[in-house]
């Protein structure tokens, strides 16, 4: 029951949240043990920092918030669609979300505070790609929702209401991709520091290159412009 699914969305929801999930990792064990892929926690320094007065501590949080949205905006210009589905420009926003995430590694290093938010403009342009498939909401930045949902299916369950099942397999491929990332980028931290972005960075950048390639090649394929 519920939305089916292909392939390619399964494969590419989990890796995406893996990505997530490190580069997330990164941030809570960095200098500013900064939430990256998310903005609840950061709204909530946010606002107590505003209750306290710390003026800078309240830039810098309202800067990573700005620096997220910025991102997600930039992913909706460039996929141009609220559903997932092949043909869309996805390869053009992951070779961004690569860059930014590379661009962030030195910033890192140096401790500086641009290096959360450009991390932030990542992951806003990642959680943009995937609004929905097929009614099923594809979120990879962050998992409440993905939770919540498994709790609806839960309730459902128990009082005998059909339960779309493949929605559910989703959500906890969605959230076992997180916490998998989570775990891969805090040994990863461990053992390299910063340079653990590297990892995200590269898989998103040769995604996005090779799915662009794909794409281009289609198009010959099929007699129209790229």
């Amino acid at each position: 029951m519920g939305v089916q699914l292909p392939r390619w969305v399964w494969i590419g929801a989990g890796a995406l949240a893996c990505v997530a999930g490190m580069v997330n990792a990164v941030g809570f064990l960095g200098f500013e043990h900064q939430a990256i892929t998310h903005l609840t926690g950061t709204t909530t320094l946010f606002g107590a920092a505003l209750a306290a007065g710390d003026l800078r501590a309240a830039l810098r949080l309202s800067g990573v918030a700005v620096c997220f949205v910025a991102g997600a905006a930039i992913g909706s210009l460039i996929v141009q669609d609220s559903a997932v589905r092949l043909g869309r420009r996805y390869g053009v926003a992951l070779a961004i979300e690569s860059a930014l995430l590379f661009a962030a590694i030195p910033l890192f290093h140096r401790q500086q505070a641009f290096a959360p938010m450009l991390a932030a403009m990542a992951c806003g342009v990642q959680n943009a790609l995937a609004t929905t498939y097929s009614g099923a909401l594809v979120r990879t930045t962050h998992v409440s929702g993905m939770f919540t949902d498994l709790g609806i299916g839960l309730g459902h369950a128990l009082r005998g209401v059909p339960v779309q099942r493949r929605r559910l397999l989703l959500c906890t491929l969605i959230i076992a991709g997180f916490l998998a990332g989570g775990v891969l980028g805090a040994l990863l931290f461990a053992a390299v520091g910063y340079d653990a972005l590297l990892v995200p960075a590269c898989l998103t950048g040769a995604v996005g290159v090779g799915y662009a390639a794909y794409r281009h090649w289609k198009q010959r394929v099929a007699g129209r412009p790229a």
